[in-house]
C-alpha cells in the first residue's frame, strides 16, 4: 500500500541522485535538472491529491472502510446529523426493521438536537464523530486546531449520552498528514466506507437504489446522510433487499470489531 511517507523518501532520493550524477559523474543540462525535479514534485503532488481524495487509499493513515469477514454481513452508516426533518424518521425506519446503524454526527448539530442523539443512543445505535463544525475550511486547519475541532464535537455528544466516541469519520472523506496526526492524538479509529450511496446528489429513488444494491458483498459498510429525503424514501426497500439476498445487518463497530466508545 502507497504511503505518503515512502514516496516523499523516494522522490527525495531520485531528486537526491539525480543531483548527484549531475555534480559528479556526467553533468546534465540545466534544463533536464529542472525538468526531472519538477517531475518528481508533481509526481508527488498528484499522489498526495489521490490519498486525500480517496479514503481507502490508507495514504496518509489507515482507514477502516470494509469489515474482514467470511458472514455476509454489512452495515448501515449515516453522516451529517442530526436533523429533526430526516433523523427521527430514519429511526423509526430502522427501529420497525429491527436493524442497527451508525450515525457519525455533526457536533454542533448534536449542540442543537441532544434529544435525537439521546434517541439513537437509546434505540442501540452507535454514534460516531464527524467533526464539530464539518466546513469547507476544515482540511486546511493545523492538527492542534483539528483535534480542538474533534473535542468539541465529542463534548457535544458526551453532554447528550455521556458516551465519548472513538469511531472517527473524515468530513467529505478527505485525509492529510495534519488530520492524521490529529487522529493519533485523540486516539480516534477513523472509519470509511465502502458503498458510497452520493444520496446528496441522487435524488431519484430508482438510480439511488440501484447504485447501493449493484454489488454487495461481505463487509460492506454503506455511507448514507440522515439529511436526505431520497434516502428515507428508499431505506425500507434496501434493507428487504439486504436482506433476501442472506446479509445480516451488523452495527459498524461489531463488523469491524473495534470499540465504540472510550
Amino acid at each position: 500500500m502507497l504511503k505518503y511517507r515512502t514516496i516523499w523518501i523516494i522522490i527525495y532520493f531520485i531528486i537526491a541522485a539525480a543531483l548527484l550524477v549531475h555534480y559528479f559523474v556526467h553533468p546534465l543540462p540545466p534544463a533536464g535538472t529542472i525538468a526531472g525535479i519538477i517531475a518528481g514534485l508533481l509526481i508527488y503532488i498528484g499522489l498526495a491529491i489521490w490519498g486525500a481524495t480517496r479514503v481507502d487509499s490508507n495514504y496518509f493513515i489507515d482507514v477502516h472502510t470494509k469489515g474482514v469477514t467470511q458472514e455476509k454481513a454489512v452495515s448501515l452508516s449515516f453522516d451529517d446529523g442530526p436533523v429533526e426533518n430526516y433523523t427521527p424518521q430514519i429511526l423509526d425506519i430502522l427501529q420497525q426493521h429491527q436493524v442497527p446503524a451508525a450515525f457519525f454526527c455533526i457536533g454542533h448539530r448534536a449542540e442543537t438536537q441532544p434529544h435525537l442523539l439521546k434517541r439513537i443512543h437509546a434505540d442501540g445505535h452507535l454514534i460516531g464523530n464527524h467533526s464539530y463544525e464539518h466546513n469547507f475550511w476544515f482540511d486546511l486547519k493545523s492538527s492542534g486546531n483539528m483535534i480542538k475541532d474533534l473535542q468539541t464535537a465529542d463534548e457535544m455528544i458526551i453532554n447528550a449520552t455521556g458516551l465519548q466516541p472513538r469511531l472517527f469519520r473524515p468530513p467529505y472523506g478527505v485525509t492529510n498528514p495534519n488530520l492524521a496526526k490529529a487522529i493519533r492524538e485523540g486516539d480516534y479509529i477513523p472509519v470509511g466506507w465502502s458503498i458510497r450511496s452520493l444520496d446528496t446528489v441522487i435524488k431519484e429513488e430508482d438510480k439511488l437504489l440501484e447504485r447501493v444494491t449493484r454489488n454487495i458483498r461481505p463487509g460492506d459498510i454503506f455511507l448514507f446522510h440522515d439529511t436526505s429525503a431520497a434516502t428515507v424514501r428508499i431505506l425500507p426497500a434496501l434493507i428487504r433487499h439486504i436482506r433476501e439476498q442472506g446479509f445480516a445487518i451488523r452495527r459498524i463497530d461489531h463488523l469491524l470489531n473495534v470499540p465504540a466508545y472510550a
